[in-house]
C-alpha cells in the first residue's frame, strides 16, 4: 500500500487557511483543491445556525424546510417539479411528502389535466410553519456571515449558485 508523503501547497493555495477553528491541529492542506471539502466545512456552521433557529424550535429538518418554502412560493407545483428542482429521487421525495402530509403540512391534489401528476399545496398549518420558518431564515445567518462585506456575501451566493446550476452533468 502506497503512503502519501506530505507535499508543500502550490503557490495558489499556500496563503489559504484550510483548517477550521476546531481542526485539532491537523494538516488539512491535502484537501485544499476540493471544492466539496470547502463547501462541507462551510456547511457545518450553517447547519448549526439552522438547527438552533429553525430545526429544533420548529421540529423541522433542512429538506422539509426547503420543500415547505418551495411549495409555499410555488403553489400547485407538481411532485415531479419539486423532485427535479431539489435533485431528490422520486422514492425519497415520496417518503418526505408522506411524512409532511402526516404532519398536516401539505396535501397532494391529483391534476385534472394529467391524472398521473399530483400538485402540492400547503395546508393552513403548513403555511403557518413555512411563514414562521421563512421569517426566521431571513436573519438566522447574520452571525455566520458578519465577517463578510455585503459585496462578499453577494459574490459567495452568486458563485455557489453558478456551481449549483451546472450540477447536472
Amino acid at each position: 500500500m502506497a503512503t502519501l508523503a506530505p507535499q508543500m501547497p502550490s503557490n495558489d493555495t499556500k496563503n489559504i487557511d484550510a483548517s477550521p477553528s476546531n481542526d485539532g491541529g491537523l494538516d488539512q492542506t491535502c484537501l485544499q483543491h476540493l471544492l466539496g471539502y470547502h463547501i462541507a466545512q462551510a456547511d457545518i456552521p450553517a447547519k448549526v445556525a439552522f438547527f438552533k433557529h429553525i430545526g429544533r424550535p420548529l421540529g423541522i429538518r433542512p429538506v422539509e424546510f426547503t420543500i415547505l418554502l418551495v411549495v409555499a412560493f410555488n403553489p400547485g407545483a407538481t411532485q415531479k417539479q419539486i423532485g427535479q428542482a431539489l435533485a431528490l429521487s422520486a422514492p425519497n421525495l415520496t417518503l418526505l411528502l408522506d411524512r409532511m402530509q402526516e404532519r398536516g403540512w401539505l396535501e397532494r391534489v391529483r391534476s385534472e389535466t394529467d391524472r398521473r401528476a399530483q400538485s402540492l399545496h400547503l395546508t393552513d398549518a403548513g403555511q403557518q410553519v413555512a411563514e414562521q420558518a421563512h421569517g426566521i431564515s431571513l436573519t438566522m445567518e447574520q452571525d455566520l456571515l458578519k465577517h463578510l462585506t455585503e459585496g462578499e456575501k453577494l459574490m459567495l451566493r452568486e458563485l455557489l449558485d453558478k456551481v449549483a446550476r451546472h450540477r447536472r452533468i
